[in-house]
């Protein structure tokens, strides 16, 4: 093959590829919204009592009101993925935590039966007298994560996060990119 073959089959596979581009960026989009829009998948490291404790936790950490909040979007399911992935050495820290959380909702509320339980007023209160752990830092994280992450990841369920920043979520730009485009004479 000569130097000039060469040029042309690398001309050719480029060309190719190019060409390509438009559909491959449309299997990434459609790929990417078909699993945002799936159901995610059982729990896996919370069983239902410490993933209602956990979600009425990170409920109180973003709550519901005029936009979603940790609950709507799905950030028990980031969370309990993220425990059995990346952040795998964190899971004695939740059972640890949950314990304590048990402990000193039991101490302020006696006769209480679950953190999920307890009304609003005594949920925040209950926060209050956690925010300064460790458990209570990692679980704000992990929230905050899950409302805020590619919904492949198992949270932001429909977006939620990513529609109350005004986020696009699409692959592809065109200007204007952002008000500064649109505020150019040319743009």
């Amino acid at each position: 093959m000569t130097g000039d073959d060469r040029a042309l089959s690398r001309r050719l596979w480029l060309g190719g590829l190019l060409g390509a581009w438009p559909a491959v960026l449309a299997a990434q989009h459609h790929a990417h919204h078909a699993a945002s829009a799936t159901a995610p998948a059982a729990l896996a490291f919370f069983d239902a009592s410490a993933a209602a404790e956990v979600e009425a936790l990170a409920s109180v950490i973003l709550p519901s009101g005029a936009t979603p909040g940790a609950r709507e979007a799905g950030a028990i399911y980031f969370i309990d993925r993220a425990l059995l992935t990346f952040d795998r050495d964190k899971q004695p820290l939740y059972r640890d935590g949950l314990a304590a959380l048990a402990k000193s909702r039991l101490e302020h509320f006696p006769g209480s039966h679950s953190f999920a339980s307890l009304d609003a007023a005594q949920q925040v209160a209950l926060v209050h007298a956690i925010e300064s752990t460790l458990f209570f830092e990692l679980v704000r994280f992990h929230t905050l994560a899950g409302f805020l992450a590619d919904p492949s990841y198992g949270g932001n369920r429909n977006l939620a996060g990513w529609r109350l920043l005004g986020f696009d979520d699409s692959f592809h730009f065109e200007p204007p990119f952002g008000y500064y485009d649109a505020q150019e004479p040319n743009g």
